[in-house]
């Protein structure tokens, strides 16, 4: 039997759409969600019945609720969602505006929290499901000039470990999918909006990173289409994995911080053990 999918975040030339086409591919059947469900209809038209576009904003709980509905009404239930919507910019720790960093959290963490919680009592009820939140690699390595980026992101692992353990006596499993650098639109906004840091020594960092996503949208290496046929053979892995890295280089970052993180405990163990109180 099909399963059925539930994907946030879809616009022409991202990681949704690609998710929605890597599921088809399989022969399951897919509800998108956009902001904009317009832009979707002549994708979606080639689809027939099997694709269900519906209009979603992930920080709006009453649309989300709704579009949740329809995607069970339609389909007669959600098999599995991938929380995929979200959008990072990048500022210093100190200066960036403090609404940005706000509207970030709401729309990176919070809302992958609002449609977790409206899916799941359609899986409980069921006994089964998948649900893949899409993290970064930002979610595991921090960088100057995205800190609150990877904040969401990070925050964005920690619930992912804690509902993995929460849901699966009820048969729903759960992954966190840490993309690095892929070639999709996420980047494309970086080249119209200038710098906006009120601190002058923070300003030519944040040009740098400004400057090397210009440069590098449109060369990423990673293939968003590969990335989810990647994602689709890890939930077919028994046992799955509970983090998927996608890409050569943000595999390696990982790597390379976690194991300087370990040498940095390590060095530090006497220090850690002397904190109880003597046996």
């Amino acid at each position: 039997m099909s399963r059925r999918w539930f994907v946030t975040g879809g616009t022409p030339g991202n990681f949704g759409v690609a998710f929605a086409e890597a599921a088809l591919e399989t022969g399951d059947r897919v509800v998108l969600t956009s902001r904009r469900p317009k832009e979707l209809q002549s994708w979606a038209d080639q689809y027939g019945d099997r694709v269900l576009v519906v209009p979603m904003d992930v920080t709006d709980a009453a649309a989300v609720q709704a579009a949740v509905r329809s995607a069970e009404d339609h389909f007669g239930g959600i098999d599995v969602l991938v929380n995929n919507a979200g959008r990072g910019w990048y500022g210093s720790i100190e200066a960036m505006d403090e609404s940005t960093m706000r509207a970030m959290f709401e729309l990176n963490f919070f809302g992958v929290l609002s449609v977790t919680r409206a899916v799941l009592p359609g899986m409980r009820a069921r006994g089964t499901g998948w649900i893949v939140n899409v993290s970064s690699v930002a979610g595991l390595v921090s960088a100057p000039g995205f800190g609150y980026y990877s904040a969401t992101k990070f925050a964005i692992e920690a619930i992912t470990d804690a509902l993995r353990d929460e849901v699966a006596p009820q048969g729903i499993s759960v992954l966190a999918v840490e993309p690095g650098a892929f070639r999709t639109n996420a980047y494309t906004g970086f080249a119209d909006e200038p710098v906006a840091e009120r601190i002058p020594q923070y300003h030519d960092m944040l040009e740098e990173v400004r400057a090397a996503f210009v440069a590098m949208d449109g060369q990423q290496p990673g293939d968003p289409h590969r990335g989810a046929r990647a994602v689709i053979a890890a939930m077919a892995q028994d046992p799955p994995p509970k983090r998927l890295i996608l890409g050569n280089s943000g595999y390696d970052a990982v790597i390379d911080t976690l194991e300087q993180t370990l040498a940095d405990f390590r060095a530090n163990e006497t220090l850690s053990r002397s904190a109880d109180f003597p046996s």
